[in-house]
């Protein structure tokens, strides 16, 4: 059963999203990688405004290819999350609420989930063609220079993802795996 979510996530929704649910995000989202969140955790650190407002946001780790003629992006794969983890706890505690990417993340990200009230959800690797079918809008809002990295305003429909780390700290990544292995003994 998957769960249906309107973005933006509030905090108390994100409370009420468990690890290991499937859900279809539909609403606005965010792009961002490594580059675009130095930029905006420095905004940050200066007290200046971001370009986008942050509180209830999803931002998604992906860089997508360019779109081909008549298509709104090109194929939007999610990148390895632990690049943001030097970034991730200051934006949550700016009001981030969502992110979405692939891969493990730092004691320090998920701590900040825990107090904040935030949801790491993963998207799979390798189906970015059918993943960019579910965006429907994109428009570049900051850093253009940045290329494919540029932050960009997505809206979504029932995109598929994961909810791998929820709002108390329950880890799919580690639960998951310690299912598994009882199964062989």
């Amino acid at each position: 059963m998957e769960k249906h979510i309107q973005l933006p996530i509030t905090r108390e929704t994100a409370r009420t999203i468990k690890s290991g649910e499937s859900c279809l995000l539909s609403g606005v989202i965010y792009t961002a990688r490594d580059a675009a969140h130095k930029r905006l955790c420095a905004l940050l650190e200066e007290g200046k405004p971001l370009p986008f407002d942050v509180k209830d946001a999803t931002i998604y780790y992906v860089g997508p290819t360019p779109a081909k003629p008549g298509q709104v992006i090109g194929s939007a794969g999610p990148t390895t999350s632990y690049r943001m983890d030097a970034y991730s706890p200051a934006m949550i505690a700016a009001g981030e609420t969502g992110m979405i990417g692939k891969g493990k993340r730092s004691p320090e990200v998920i701590a900040a989930m825990k107090e904040y009230g935030a949801v790491y959800f993963a998207a799979i690797g390798g189906a970015g063609a059918l993943l960019s079918s579910c965006i429907k809008e994109a428009e570049i809002v900051a850093y253009e220079d940045l290329g494919a990295e540029a932050v960009r305003r997505l809206r979504v429909e029932n995109l598929p993802v994961v909810c791998v780390i929820d709002s108390e700290g329950n880890n799919l990544y580690e639960t998951g795996r310690e299912a598994f292995l009882k199964t062989l003994q």
